[in-house]
């Protein structure tokens, strides 16, 4: 099973990903992670990215598709892969419909958690994480029972510069020039399928297993 999960920044992507790993036992591909492991084990594709990087560029399509493709052909990823941050753009979706076809695979489900910009500010902007212990909460969905204060160490609590209102529209800013045209390329290729990313977190879970047990 090949699952790749959409969504804007907020979405619950990270959670949910967690959770359907565990379930459906399929491997975690981060590009960011492999990236990474391939410029530490010094391969070929690794020394070429980290070119790129030393100069303050990003990484070309072709050289983070191969180091996609290496990491599929890997053992653990014989029983099914979530992709997480790849594609990212409709380019790099179809490099990789290529890949899959040259390793006699294919993208099972393509899951999109909906949720608006209002909302997406709203989650990313309330989060608050204790200087002390590092604990997380949400001002609107995990308050603490004392204002910017840690309920387990008595810690301030503080917003870090990622979730500020200004971050948070350059990120959603970015979400939708890059990867919002892959919801389309998606939709049109009869792989996307929607989930309300407004339900509980369970509720978003139960949904995507709905679809994925009606893809296998």
């Amino acid at each position: 099973m090949i699952v790749i999960l959409l969504g804007p920044p907020g979405a619950g992507k990270g959670t949910q990903a967690e959770m359907l790993i565990d379930r459906y036992k399929l491997t975690h591909v981060s590009t960011g992670d492999i990236l990474r492991s391939s410029i530490k084990r010094g391969t070929e594709l690794g020394n070429k990215a980290k070119e790129y990087m030393d100069r303050g560029e990003l990484v070309s399509d072709d050289i983070i598709v191969g180091i996609v493709e290496e990491r599929l052909q890997e053992p653990d990823c014989e029983s099914g892969a979530l992709l997480d941050g790849f594609p990212r753009t409709v380019v790099q979706a179809r490099s990789l419909e290529k890949v899959l076809e040259r390793l006699g695979r294919s993208i099972d489900a393509v899951i999109y958690i909906e949720l608006d910009e209002e909302e997406v500010i709203s989650r990313l902007t309330g989060r608050r994480i204790c200087r002390e212990c590092g604990a997380s909460y949400h001002q609107k969905f995990n308050p603490p029972q004392v204002r910017n204060v840690c309920d387990q160490c008595g810690g301030e609590l503080y917003q870090r510069e990622d979730d500020s209102d200004q971050t948070v529209r350059q990120r959603i800013s970015v979400y939708k020039e890059q990867t919002e045209p892959l919801i389309d390329y998606y939709e049109k290729n009869g792989k996307l399928r929607k989930v309300d990313g407004y339900q509980e977190i369970k509720d978003v879970f139960n949904q995507i297993c709905q679809i994925l047990d009606s893809s296998s």
